[in-house]
């Protein structure tokens, strides 16, 4: 009888799915916006076709600017300190077993969910992934990324750049570029599977998260993307650091460059390789999303489906001496977000309003057509895209610890967390002791003026009036 029971509860809320909305939601990893379409010399054809086609954000901001509390938040709709997820070694779910995703919120609603690639927190944690989450298995979404090397049958073809071999976590190098096929690495695979599972699911309502590993590191895309790019031609590396920033803002770059102890002075040559690799990397991604896009094209049921693109975080390749994420600077904490919704969406079109990724919950259960969970800590950027309102919100937050990876600390906790906020006209940061909340030190860059934020103007009595505007709304969301 009961198994009658819920048998009916979800005949019933698939007949209710049958005319709303698919959903395509794709995700890039370590993806600051650099893509054509954003002013980037990045090649992203695909992706640029894409944002011509739905609506582009151009001040959408992660919650932290690292892989598992953003992709948490994310998922879960609520910031990383309701969570109590600040690090990459502690599953959502092993704090929060109850709380609802966004998947499974859809796959309730009678939806087929489906996870292709990298989409929860892939590695440090004893959960795989969230299996509960999605109508079947996932696939290529636990694994680590200095793991993703050239399957290719041998001989394998030699790695054509050397000059960082040593670098990073990765006992072959940081820099790969061998002559092999897009299949050779992750995001190939992810790229073919999502098409495959696109054409089992398209006859159904569906919800399929695609998941891409790129471009975060290492930079080993196949020789052809690499080639794409005058490595001579690409931007100037400015490492300068920011006038007047406290020591907290930054971090080691241990990701990249390897453990202090052994990190040794990045040469003019080895950043630009290393540039060069972040660039080969984007419009590999490019290409395997551009595969998915054009399945979707053929499915006949493109008109009907949504599609959403982001990054989990930004990433720095040596700006303010910087190497990979975990900070609150611009670089790491803004990201690309590309919305195409049905008709009556706005197309071709870019917003100035402030996103954040905890949005995505309620503006994709918004725009579906489904009921609202309770607990949601984001809002919905429907409006925006339905073309109602300009904006929706007045601030964007972004939040990291330091240490910047404090859970491989002997004391396994922060020493301190660096809460920002984003207004239209500058960001405005606290750097809080852990224990006692006092600030310890502040930020305040003029980003309207300076959008690499390169001068401090916390202690500028000039600067009072914009400075004391955002303290107040960074009290309202994180109070002492």
């Amino acid at each position: 009888m009961r198994r009658f029971f819920f048998s009916i509860l979800f005949l019933s809320a698939y007949l209710q799915a049958a005319d709303r909305p698919n959903v395509l939601f794709i995700m890039a990893d370590d993806f600051r916006p650099e893509l054509g379409c954003y002013g980037s010399p990045a090649l992203t054809p695909h992706l640029d076709r894409l944002a011509a086609q739905g609506l582009r954000f151009d001040r959408a901001y992660c919650q932290q600017a690292v892989c598992n509390p953003s992709r948490s938040s994310l998922l879960t709709g609520r910031r990383p300190d309701t969570l109590r997820i600040w690090s990459n070694s502690v599953h959502f779910r092993d704090l929060n077993p109850e709380v609802t995703t966004l998947p499974l919120w859809f796959k309730d609603q009678g939806y087929t969910t489906r996870c292709v690639g990298k989409i929860f927190h892939n590695w440090h944690t004893s959960i795989k992934g969230d299996r509960r989450s999605w109508s079947a298995d996932e696939f290529l979404h636990y694994a680590n990324h200095g793991n993703d090397s050239a399957q290719v049958p041998a001989p394998l073809p030699p790695n054509l750049t050397t000059l960082n071999q040593n670098r990073g976590y990765r006992e072959n190098g940081i820099c790969e570029c061998r002559d092999v096929p897009d299949e050779a690495y992750y995001d190939g695979r992810v790229a073919a599977e999502a098409v495959r599972v696109l054409a089992e699911v398209k006859d159904r309502p569906f919800f399929l998260a695609t998941g891409f590993w790129k471009p975060h590191a290492p930079f080993n895309a196949p020789k052809k993307y690499w080639d794409m790019y005058d490595r001579a031609k690409l931007p100037p590396l400015d490492p300068r650091r920011p006038a007047g920033a406290p020591e907290l803002a930054f971090h080691q770059s241990t990701e990249i460059l390897g453990p202090p102890a052994k990190q040794t002075p990045v040469s003019p040559e080895q950043a630009a390789e290393m540039r060069h690799g972040y660039y080969a990397n984007i419009t590999y991604m490019d290409a395997q999303i551009g595969k998915v896009l054009a399945a979707l094209e053929k499915s006949g049921v493109a008109d009907r489906t949504i599609v959403v693109f982001f990054a989990d975080h930004g990433y720095h390749i040596g700006e303010h001496s910087l190497w990979g994420k975990t900070s609150n600077f611009d670089y790491d904490a803004h990201v690309p977000l590309i919305i195409r919704g049905l008709k009556g969406s706005r197309e071709g079109a870019h917003t100035a309003a402030l996103s954040e990724l905890v949005d995505l919950f309620p503006t994709l259960v918004d725009l579906c057509g489904l009921p609202m969970p309770s607990g949601l800590e984001g809002t919905s950027l429907a409006p925006i895209v339905l073309g109602k309102k300009q904006a929706v919100k007045e601030a964007a937050y972004t939040q990291h610890p330091r240490p910047a990876y404090y859970d491989r600390e002997p004391s396994g906790q922060p020493q301190a967390m660096g809460y920002s906020v984003r207004t239209d006209v500058a960001r405005y940061t606290e750097w809080r002791d852990w224990q006692t909340k006092a600030v310890i030190a502040r930020e305040l860059y003029l980003t309207d003026q300076d959008p690499a934020e390169m001068t401090n103007y916390a202690a500028d009595p000039n600067q009072a009036k914009t400075r004391a505007d955002a303290e107040k709304l960074l009290l309202e969301k994180f109070p002492r």
